[in-house]
């Protein structure tokens, strides 16, 4: 029986995706898994037992990552999960940012206190030029980030009559094949800032993006543009966005990410981190999370991992072994020197790293010896050894 400790309120569809062999509650002692939404699990203490946690969702900054990779802990996020109620999200806020919908709005509410219809009539005729905007059809949008969410954003923007530019250096494959050919790809994000209309932030939070969009970035844009941030708070750098706001620099700040000193602004609308909060999108999530970690619990594969490469190996004859190691020479024919030894052939293998890690499925076909998984563990450089049946 495999064991998973949940954290947070998650999905009840993904925590009855676990079969009823499974023992799931957020107190069970000696997990293989976790499954989490948004804990932070940078001050709990990490089971012995704990082979893999899986993140309800994309952002994965509550998570250690690289403390669970020396340890050989998989960490897996559900990317594109969510996308479809960001997408909603995003196509809202362009709307919002280009016609003044939400100032509007608020000033109806004042006039609760008025109970003539004419009069009300006469002062919504007379003030509603204080609310005009612009349409977003024919205007262009820049997506920074052309991965699951990123890219149908931009082909929802296509239907909307939108220009599209997109900037990523490091699109997928399978992103490209979804992306729509009126994409225009531009070769750098400065290339994109000035000619955009509205930008739209749509990539991971990691060192790289780290204020990616700072005082030099907003000088480039359009005294008219507006920049949306659905992604994460550290991708712009809230200091000199205030500045950039302050002189005029850029038109306005739609994001899901609220922080001191864009609070009650005119010129920014800020959300209460909502980008994912639909049934759909939890369930979704919670959903993937539940299927990903038990397929590797089962059988060892690997897929949407954030410090782990993706690894497959469809079952077949034989038993199984999984192992991690140190992504350096003779680990692997060292490891296949003890099947060797133990009489054990090799009927089918899968062997895939990366960056400083690599992880191994391998079936194997004669007697499994009481030992070997000890023998293989025992190899320099091999961090983690399981044996699957």
């Amino acid at each position: 029986m495999y064991k998973i400790r949940t954290y947070n309120a998650l999905s009840e569809k993904g925590l009855k995706s676990f079969p009823s062999t499974y023992s799931v509650s957020p107190d069970c002692d000696e997990p293989q898994g976790f499954i989490l939404r948004s804990h932070k699990l940078h001050s709990e203490e990490v089971p012995e037992s704990l082979l893999a946690v899986a993140r309800a969702g994309a952002g994965v900054n509550n998570i250690p990552i690289s403390d669970y990779t020396l340890r050989g802990i998989v960490v897996f996020n559900t990317p594109g999960a969510n996308a479809n109620a960001v997408k909603e999200l995003v196509a809202a806020s362009l709307i919002l940012s280009s016609r003044d919908i939400f100032g509007g709005m608020k000033y109806v509410q004042k006039l609760s206190e008025l109970d003539d219809p004419a009069a009300m009539a006469r002062m919504l005729e007379k003030e509603k030029k204080r609310f005009a905007g612009r349409e977003i059809t024919g205007k262009t949008l820049g997506v920074v980030g052309l991965g699951a969410i990123g890219s149908i954003i931009a082909n929802l923007a296509i239907d909307l009559g939108m220009k599209v530019i997109g900037y990523d250096p490091a699109i997928s494959i399978e992103a490209a094949w979804q992306l729509s050919s009126q994409v225009e790809r531009m070769d750098t994000i400065e290339l994109l800032l000035k000619q955009a209309d509205f930008v739209t932030l749509h990539v991971p939070a990691i060192p790289a993006t780290k204020h990616l969009l700072d005082s030099s970035k907003f000088s480039l844009m359009k005294s008219s543009a507006k920049l949306l941030n659905f992604a994460r708070e550290e991708i712009v750098s809230t200091p000199d966005l205030i500045s950039a706001l302050d002189n005029g620099k850029i038109g306005g700040y739609i994001s899901d990410f609220p922080a001191p000193g864009l609070v009650g602004r005119n010129d920014v609308l800020l959300m209460p981190h909502i980008g994912a909060s639909t049934a759909e999108a939890e369930e979704n999530c919670a959903v993937m999370a539940a299927t990903q970690l038990i397929d590797f619990l089962e059988n060892g594969n690997i897929v949407n991992s954030v410090n782990f490469p993706s690894t497959v190996l469809s079952r077949g004859s034989g038993s199984r072994f999984t192992f991690c190691n140190k992504n350096v020479p003779k680990v692997l024919g060292n490891v296949l020197s003890v099947f060797a030894d133990a009489n054990l052939n090799v009927v089918d293998m899968v062997n895939q790293s990366r960056d400083e890690i690599a992880y191994n499925i391998i079936d194997v076909e004669g007697e499994i010896g009481m030992n070997i998984t000890e023998l293989m563990g025992d190899v320099e450089g091999v961090i983690g050894v399981r044996f699957l049946d």
